[in-house]
Protein backbone atom coordinates (compact mmCIF):
# COMPACT_ATOMS: atom_id res chain seq x y z
CA UNK A 1 0.00 0.00 0.00
CA UNK A 2 1.37 3.41 -0.96
CA UNK A 3 1.46 5.73 2.03
CA UNK A 4 -0.07 9.09 1.04
CA UNK A 5 0.58 10.60 4.47
CA UNK A 6 3.62 12.65 5.33
CA UNK A 7 6.26 11.33 7.66
CA UNK A 8 6.07 12.88 11.10
CA UNK A 9 7.44 16.45 11.06
CA UNK A 10 9.83 17.78 13.68
CA UNK A 11 7.01 19.53 15.50
CA UNK A 12 4.98 16.34 15.99
CA UNK A 13 8.05 14.34 17.03
CA UNK A 14 8.92 16.92 19.65
CA UNK A 15 5.45 16.88 21.14
CA UNK A 16 5.17 13.07 21.06
CA UNK A 17 8.53 12.75 22.80
CA UNK A 18 7.52 15.14 25.56
CA UNK A 19 4.06 13.55 25.95
CA UNK A 20 5.64 10.11 26.44
CA UNK A 21 7.94 11.35 29.20
CA UNK A 22 5.09 13.28 30.79
CA UNK A 23 2.79 10.22 30.86
CA UNK A 24 5.55 8.14 32.45
CA UNK A 25 5.96 10.76 35.14
CA UNK A 26 2.25 10.61 35.91
CA UNK A 27 2.60 6.87 36.56
CA UNK A 28 4.42 7.74 39.78
CA UNK A 29 1.09 8.84 41.24
CA UNK A 30 -0.30 5.33 40.85
CA UNK A 31 2.40 3.87 43.10
CA UNK A 32 2.56 6.44 45.89
CA UNK A 33 2.55 3.77 48.62
CA UNK A 34 5.70 2.10 47.23
CA UNK A 35 7.34 5.48 46.74
CA UNK A 36 6.66 6.59 50.30
CA UNK A 37 7.61 3.35 52.04
CA UNK A 38 10.75 2.74 49.99
CA UNK A 39 11.99 6.32 50.47
CA UNK A 40 11.94 7.19 46.78
CA UNK A 41 10.12 10.53 47.18
CA UNK A 42 13.22 12.61 46.49
CA UNK A 43 14.13 10.57 43.42
CA UNK A 44 10.63 10.87 41.96
CA UNK A 45 10.41 14.61 42.61
CA UNK A 46 13.76 15.16 40.91
CA UNK A 47 12.80 12.99 37.93
CA UNK A 48 9.44 14.76 37.69
CA UNK A 49 11.22 18.14 37.82
CA UNK A 50 13.55 17.12 35.02
CA UNK A 51 10.69 15.89 32.87
CA UNK A 52 8.23 18.68 33.51
CA UNK A 53 10.62 21.63 33.70
CA UNK A 54 13.81 20.87 31.80
CA UNK A 55 12.25 18.74 29.08
CA UNK A 56 9.18 20.94 28.92
CA UNK A 57 11.25 24.08 28.46
CA UNK A 58 13.42 22.46 25.78
CA UNK A 59 10.42 21.03 23.96
CA UNK A 60 8.47 24.27 24.11
CA UNK A 61 11.51 26.29 23.04
CA UNK A 62 11.98 24.18 19.92
CA UNK A 63 8.25 24.06 19.27
CA UNK A 64 7.99 27.85 19.64
CA UNK A 65 10.87 28.30 17.21
CA UNK A 66 9.12 26.20 14.57
CA UNK A 67 5.76 27.94 15.19
CA UNK A 68 7.32 31.41 15.13
CA UNK A 69 9.03 30.82 11.79
CA UNK A 70 5.82 29.52 10.22
CA UNK A 71 3.79 32.36 11.72
CA UNK A 72 6.27 34.95 10.43
CA UNK A 73 6.10 33.58 6.88
CA UNK A 74 2.29 33.40 6.98
CA UNK A 75 1.89 36.93 8.34
CA UNK A 76 4.38 38.33 5.83
CA UNK A 77 2.49 36.80 2.92
CA UNK A 78 -0.84 38.08 4.28
CA UNK A 79 0.55 41.59 4.84
CA UNK A 80 2.09 41.83 1.37
CA UNK A 81 -1.11 40.50 -0.26
CA UNK A 82 -3.33 42.92 1.69
CA UNK A 83 -1.08 45.86 0.90
CA UNK A 84 -0.98 45.04 -2.83
CA UNK A 85 -4.78 44.69 -3.08
CA UNK A 86 -5.49 47.84 -1.12
CA UNK A 87 -3.01 49.83 -3.25
CA UNK A 88 -4.62 48.45 -6.40
CA UNK A 89 -8.18 49.32 -5.27
CA UNK A 90 -7.04 52.72 -3.98
CA UNK A 91 -5.32 53.54 -7.28
CA UNK A 92 -8.45 52.60 -9.23
CA UNK A 93 -10.59 54.83 -6.99
CA UNK A 94 -8.03 57.68 -7.27
CA UNK A 95 -8.15 57.75 -11.07
CA UNK A 96 -11.96 57.64 -11.02
CA UNK A 97 -12.65 54.13 -12.23
CA UNK A 98 -15.25 53.80 -9.40
CA UNK A 99 -16.58 55.94 -6.59
CA UNK A 100 -15.87 56.07 -2.86
CA UNK A 101 -18.84 53.81 -2.05
CA UNK A 102 -17.54 51.07 -4.31
CA UNK A 103 -14.10 51.48 -2.73
CA UNK A 104 -15.47 50.39 0.66
CA UNK A 105 -17.49 47.62 -1.00
CA UNK A 106 -14.43 46.20 -2.73
CA UNK A 107 -12.14 46.48 0.31
CA UNK A 108 -14.75 44.72 2.48
CA UNK A 109 -15.06 41.92 -0.07
CA UNK A 110 -11.30 41.54 -0.25
CA UNK A 111 -11.05 41.38 3.53
CA UNK A 112 -13.69 38.64 3.76
CA UNK A 113 -12.03 36.72 0.93
CA UNK A 114 -8.61 36.84 2.63
CA UNK A 115 -10.12 35.75 5.93
CA UNK A 116 -11.78 32.79 4.22
CA UNK A 117 -8.47 31.84 2.56
CA UNK A 118 -6.71 32.09 5.94
CA UNK A 119 -9.34 29.86 7.62
CA UNK A 120 -9.06 27.37 4.77
CA UNK A 121 -5.29 27.27 5.21
CA UNK A 122 -5.67 26.71 8.97
CA UNK A 123 -8.09 23.81 8.34
CA UNK A 124 -5.67 22.22 5.88
CA UNK A 125 -2.85 22.63 8.42
CA UNK A 126 -4.95 20.96 11.14
CA UNK A 127 -5.82 18.07 8.85
CA UNK A 128 -2.19 17.53 7.97
CA UNK A 129 -1.21 17.60 11.65
CA UNK A 130 -3.96 15.09 12.50
CA UNK A 131 -2.61 12.83 9.76
CA UNK A 132 0.74 12.85 11.55
CA UNK A 133 -0.93 11.45 14.66
CA UNK A 134 -2.98 8.93 12.69
CA UNK A 135 -0.05 7.62 10.69
CA UNK A 136 0.86 5.09 13.40
CA UNK A 137 -2.71 3.76 13.32
CA UNK A 138 -2.52 3.26 9.56
CA UNK A 139 0.88 1.60 9.89
CA UNK A 140 -0.60 -0.82 12.41
CA UNK A 141 -3.66 -1.53 10.24
CA UNK A 142 -1.40 -2.14 7.25
CA UNK A 143 0.61 -4.85 9.01
CA UNK A 144 0.23 -8.05 7.00
CA UNK A 145 -1.62 -10.98 8.58
CA UNK A 146 0.81 -13.85 8.11
CA UNK A 147 -1.39 -16.42 9.84
CA UNK A 148 -3.02 -18.95 7.52
CA UNK A 149 -6.83 -18.83 7.60
CA UNK A 150 -8.65 -22.00 6.69
CA UNK A 151 -12.14 -22.34 5.29
CA UNK A 152 -13.53 -25.45 6.99
CA UNK A 153 -16.62 -24.80 9.07
CA UNK A 154 -16.62 -25.83 12.73
CA UNK A 155 -19.58 -28.14 13.17
CA UNK A 156 -22.07 -26.82 15.71
CA UNK A 157 -22.78 -29.39 18.40
CA UNK A 158 -25.33 -29.15 21.19
CA UNK A 159 -23.41 -31.76 23.20
CA UNK A 160 -20.22 -29.59 23.28
CA UNK A 161 -18.10 -32.57 22.23
CA UNK A 162 -15.26 -30.78 20.52
CA UNK A 163 -12.21 -33.00 20.85
CA UNK A 164 -8.84 -31.20 20.79
CA UNK A 165 -5.45 -32.89 20.70
CA UNK A 166 -1.85 -31.63 20.92
CA UNK A 167 0.44 -33.84 18.88
CA UNK A 168 4.20 -33.34 19.37
CA UNK A 169 3.78 -29.58 19.66
CA UNK A 170 6.78 -27.31 20.17
CA UNK A 171 6.79 -23.53 20.16
CA UNK A 172 9.47 -20.85 20.19
CA UNK A 173 8.68 -17.15 20.42
CA UNK A 174 10.04 -14.97 17.59
CA UNK A 175 13.61 -13.87 18.27
CA UNK A 176 14.13 -16.48 20.99
CA UNK A 177 16.47 -19.46 20.83
CA UNK A 178 14.66 -21.27 23.66
CA UNK A 179 11.54 -23.36 23.20
CA UNK A 180 8.65 -22.26 25.42
CA UNK A 181 7.02 -25.66 24.76
CA UNK A 182 8.88 -28.81 23.75
CA UNK A 183 7.29 -31.86 22.12
CA UNK A 184 4.03 -31.65 24.08
CA UNK A 185 1.32 -34.24 23.39
CA UNK A 186 -2.05 -34.27 25.14
CA UNK A 187 -5.63 -35.19 24.29
CA UNK A 188 -8.52 -33.49 26.08
CA UNK A 189 -11.38 -35.50 27.48
CA UNK A 190 -14.70 -33.74 26.93
CA UNK A 191 -16.22 -32.29 30.12
CA UNK A 192 -13.09 -32.82 32.21
CA UNK A 193 -11.82 -30.31 34.82
CA UNK A 194 -8.11 -29.76 34.32
CA UNK A 195 -5.61 -27.82 36.39
CA UNK A 196 -2.30 -26.61 34.95
CA UNK A 197 0.46 -26.01 37.50
CA UNK A 198 4.12 -25.13 37.32
CA UNK A 199 6.55 -22.34 37.97
CA UNK A 200 6.51 -19.06 36.03
CA UNK A 201 7.73 -19.54 32.49
CA UNK A 202 7.06 -23.28 32.47
CA UNK A 203 4.77 -23.05 29.42
CA UNK A 204 1.23 -23.08 30.89
CA UNK A 205 -0.02 -19.84 29.31
CA UNK A 206 1.79 -20.57 26.04
CA UNK A 207 -0.07 -23.90 25.88
CA UNK A 208 -3.41 -22.08 26.24
CA UNK A 209 -2.55 -19.41 23.66
CA UNK A 210 -1.56 -22.08 21.15
CA UNK A 211 -4.80 -23.92 21.85
CA UNK A 212 -6.77 -20.72 21.16
CA UNK A 213 -4.66 -20.20 18.03
CA UNK A 214 -3.26 -16.85 19.10
CA UNK A 215 0.00 -18.40 17.87
CA UNK A 216 0.76 -21.23 15.49
CA UNK A 217 3.07 -24.07 16.63
CA UNK A 218 6.69 -23.99 15.55
CA UNK A 219 6.57 -27.76 15.26
CA UNK A 220 3.84 -30.38 15.54
CA UNK A 221 0.07 -30.09 15.17
CA UNK A 222 -3.00 -29.11 17.17
CA UNK A 223 -6.04 -31.05 16.00
CA UNK A 224 -9.79 -30.50 16.30
CA UNK A 225 -11.67 -33.74 15.56
CA UNK A 226 -8.51 -35.06 13.92
CA UNK A 227 -8.02 -32.06 11.59
CA UNK A 228 -5.35 -29.39 11.97
CA UNK A 229 -6.97 -26.31 13.52
CA UNK A 230 -5.36 -24.06 10.87
CA UNK A 231 -7.75 -25.62 8.33
CA UNK A 232 -10.81 -24.25 10.12
CA UNK A 233 -12.41 -20.84 9.73
CA UNK A 234 -10.59 -18.75 12.34
CA UNK A 235 -13.61 -16.79 13.63
CA UNK A 236 -15.63 -19.98 14.08
CA UNK A 237 -12.75 -21.76 15.82
CA UNK A 238 -12.13 -19.09 18.47
CA UNK A 239 -15.81 -19.21 19.42
CA UNK A 240 -15.04 -22.55 21.09
CA UNK A 241 -13.19 -20.79 23.92
CA UNK A 242 -14.08 -18.50 26.80
CA UNK A 243 -10.83 -17.32 28.34
CA UNK A 244 -9.93 -15.11 31.28
CA UNK A 245 -6.23 -14.33 30.85
CA UNK A 246 -3.87 -12.97 33.50
CA UNK A 247 -3.91 -9.57 31.84
CA UNK A 248 -7.71 -9.31 31.68
CA UNK A 249 -9.28 -5.85 31.71
CA UNK A 250 -12.63 -4.12 31.86
CA UNK A 251 -13.73 -1.67 29.19
CA UNK A 252 -14.81 1.87 29.98
CA UNK A 253 -18.26 0.85 28.79
CA UNK A 254 -21.47 -0.05 30.59
CA UNK A 255 -21.65 -3.06 32.89
CA UNK A 256 -23.90 -4.92 30.46
CA UNK A 257 -21.53 -4.31 27.55
CA UNK A 258 -18.57 -5.42 29.67
CA UNK A 259 -20.16 -8.75 30.50
CA UNK A 260 -21.64 -9.46 27.06
CA UNK A 261 -18.93 -7.81 24.92
CA UNK A 262 -21.82 -6.63 22.73
CA UNK A 263 -23.91 -3.51 22.28
CA UNK A 264 -27.16 -5.47 22.18
CA UNK A 265 -27.26 -8.06 24.94
CA UNK A 266 -29.57 -10.33 26.91
CA UNK A 267 -30.05 -8.47 30.21
CA UNK A 268 -31.44 -11.50 32.03
CA UNK A 269 -28.43 -13.58 31.00
CA UNK A 270 -26.02 -10.82 32.12
CA UNK A 271 -27.63 -10.65 35.58
CA UNK A 272 -27.49 -14.44 35.81
CA UNK A 273 -23.75 -14.49 35.04
CA UNK A 274 -23.07 -11.73 37.60
CA UNK A 275 -24.99 -13.68 40.22
CA UNK A 276 -23.04 -16.87 39.50
CA UNK A 277 -19.68 -15.18 40.09
CA UNK A 278 -20.86 -13.48 43.29
CA UNK A 279 -20.97 -9.81 42.30
CA UNK A 280 -24.71 -9.41 41.68
CA UNK A 281 -25.44 -7.66 44.99
CA UNK A 282 -23.14 -4.72 44.27
CA UNK A 283 -24.57 -3.85 40.87
CA UNK A 284 -28.20 -4.73 41.53
CA UNK A 285 -28.37 -1.73 43.87
CA UNK A 286 -26.83 0.66 41.32
CA UNK A 287 -29.22 3.36 40.10
CA UNK A 288 -28.48 2.70 36.42
CA UNK A 289 -28.26 -1.07 36.70
CA UNK A 290 -26.60 -2.68 33.67
CA UNK A 291 -26.16 0.77 32.12
CA UNK A 292 -23.74 1.73 34.89
CA UNK A 293 -20.48 2.87 33.22
CA UNK A 294 -17.35 1.15 34.51
CA UNK A 295 -14.46 3.60 34.64
CA UNK A 296 -14.21 7.28 33.77
CA UNK A 297 -12.85 6.95 30.25
CA UNK A 298 -15.98 8.17 28.48
CA UNK A 299 -18.40 9.35 31.17
CA UNK A 300 -17.78 11.43 34.27
CA UNK A 301 -20.35 9.50 36.31
CA UNK A 302 -18.62 6.15 35.79
CA UNK A 303 -18.00 3.75 38.68
CA UNK A 304 -14.50 2.75 39.73
CA UNK A 305 -14.54 -0.89 40.86
CA UNK A 306 -11.91 -2.81 42.81
CA UNK A 307 -9.52 -5.23 41.14
CA UNK A 308 -11.31 -8.17 42.72
CA UNK A 309 -14.67 -6.94 41.39
CA UNK A 310 -13.13 -6.39 37.96
CA UNK A 311 -11.90 -9.98 37.96
CA UNK A 312 -15.42 -11.21 38.72
CA UNK A 313 -16.79 -9.11 35.84
CA UNK A 314 -14.22 -10.75 33.57
CA UNK A 315 -15.31 -14.17 34.86
CA UNK A 316 -18.95 -13.27 34.17
CA UNK A 317 -17.90 -12.34 30.61
CA UNK A 318 -16.43 -15.82 30.16
CA UNK A 319 -19.69 -17.37 31.34
CA UNK A 320 -21.83 -15.19 29.08
CA UNK A 321 -20.02 -16.41 25.96
CA UNK A 322 -21.12 -19.94 26.84
CA UNK A 323 -18.30 -21.65 24.92
CA UNK A 324 -17.50 -25.40 25.11
CA UNK A 325 -14.07 -24.70 26.65
CA UNK A 326 -13.67 -22.38 29.65
CA UNK A 327 -10.10 -21.39 30.52
CA UNK A 328 -9.14 -19.47 33.65
CA UNK A 329 -5.51 -18.33 33.52
CA UNK A 330 -4.73 -17.00 37.01
CA UNK A 331 -8.04 -15.07 37.03
CA UNK A 332 -8.33 -14.91 40.82
CA UNK A 333 -4.94 -13.46 41.75
CA UNK A 334 -6.56 -10.38 43.30
CA UNK A 335 -8.99 -12.41 45.39
CA UNK A 336 -8.35 -13.70 48.89
CA UNK A 337 -8.10 -17.50 49.30
CA UNK A 338 -11.68 -17.85 50.56
CA UNK A 339 -13.11 -15.83 47.66
CA UNK A 340 -10.95 -17.81 45.24
CA UNK A 341 -12.19 -21.10 46.66
CA UNK A 342 -15.76 -19.81 46.32
CA UNK A 343 -15.22 -18.86 42.67
CA UNK A 344 -13.69 -22.22 41.75
CA UNK A 345 -16.40 -24.15 43.63
CA UNK A 346 -19.11 -22.22 41.78
CA UNK A 347 -17.39 -22.76 38.48
CA UNK A 348 -17.29 -26.46 39.17
CA UNK A 349 -21.08 -26.32 39.52
CA UNK A 350 -21.92 -24.09 36.55
CA UNK A 351 -19.43 -25.42 33.99
CA UNK A 352 -21.71 -28.38 33.42
CA UNK A 353 -20.63 -30.52 30.50
CA UNK A 354 -18.04 -27.98 29.33
CA UNK A 355 -14.31 -28.64 29.48
CA UNK A 356 -12.69 -26.39 32.10
CA UNK A 357 -9.03 -25.51 32.50
CA UNK A 358 -7.70 -23.77 35.62
CA UNK A 359 -4.23 -22.26 35.85
CA UNK A 360 -3.31 -21.25 39.38
CA UNK A 361 -0.26 -20.93 41.59
CA UNK A 362 -2.42 -21.71 44.63
CA UNK A 363 -2.27 -25.48 44.51
CA UNK A 364 -5.10 -25.90 47.00
CA UNK A 365 -7.50 -24.94 44.19
CA UNK A 366 -6.18 -27.80 42.06
CA UNK A 367 -7.85 -30.37 44.29
CA UNK A 368 -11.14 -29.48 42.57
CA UNK A 369 -9.76 -30.73 39.24
CA UNK A 370 -10.25 -34.18 37.79
CA UNK A 371 -6.71 -34.18 36.47
CA UNK A 372 -3.63 -32.01 37.03
CA UNK A 373 -0.97 -31.32 34.39
CA UNK A 374 2.42 -30.32 35.80
CA UNK A 375 4.53 -28.14 33.48
CA UNK A 376 8.28 -27.69 33.83
CA UNK A 377 10.71 -26.15 31.33
CA UNK A 378 8.14 -26.30 28.53
CA UNK A 379 7.18 -29.94 29.04
CA UNK A 380 4.36 -31.82 30.76
CA UNK A 381 6.38 -33.77 33.32
CA UNK A 382 3.47 -35.23 35.33
CA UNK A 383 -0.28 -35.71 35.09
CA UNK A 384 -2.88 -37.25 37.32
CA UNK A 385 -5.18 -36.45 40.26
CA UNK A 386 -3.94 -34.69 43.40
CA UNK A 387 -3.89 -37.94 45.34
CA UNK A 388 -1.96 -39.76 42.62
CA UNK A 389 0.64 -37.02 42.22
CA UNK A 390 1.21 -36.71 45.97
CA UNK A 391 2.36 -40.34 46.12
CA UNK A 392 5.39 -39.46 43.97
CA UNK A 393 7.59 -37.76 46.55
CA UNK A 394 10.32 -37.25 43.95
CA UNK A 395 7.94 -35.53 41.53
CA UNK A 396 7.63 -31.83 40.71
CA UNK A 397 4.06 -31.58 42.00
CA UNK A 398 5.05 -32.90 45.42
CA UNK A 399 7.85 -30.33 45.51
CA UNK A 400 5.54 -27.46 44.56
CA UNK A 401 2.82 -28.55 46.99
CA UNK A 402 5.17 -28.77 49.95
CA UNK A 403 6.83 -25.47 49.05
CA UNK A 404 3.45 -23.84 49.78
CA UNK A 405 2.18 -26.19 52.49
CA UNK A 406 5.19 -25.63 54.76
CA UNK A 407 3.91 -22.11 55.53
CA UNK A 408 0.51 -23.46 56.65
CA UNK A 409 1.67 -26.32 58.89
Amino acid sequence: MVNIYRLEPKRTKLWNSFSLRYSRSLEYANHNADITIMGAVGLCIERYRQTMIDDNNECMRKNFKISASRSFISRTINTVTNLALYLYIGAKAYIGVFGVGNFFLYTGSVERFLRAVSDFGSSISSLRQNNDYLIEVYRYLDLPDEMYHGTLSVEKREDNKFEIEFRNVSFRYPGSDTFALKNVSFKFRIGERLAFVGMNGSGKTTFVKLMCRLYDPTEGQILLKGIDISKYNYDEYVKLFSVVFQDYFTFDFSLGENVSAQQNYNAEKVWSCLKKVGVWDKFSKAERGLETPLGLGYQNDGVEISEGEAQKVALARALYKDAPYIILDEPTAALDPIAEEEVYSKFNEIVGDKTAIYISHRLSSCRLADQILVFHDGEIVQQGSHEQLMTDIAGKYYELWNAQAQYYT
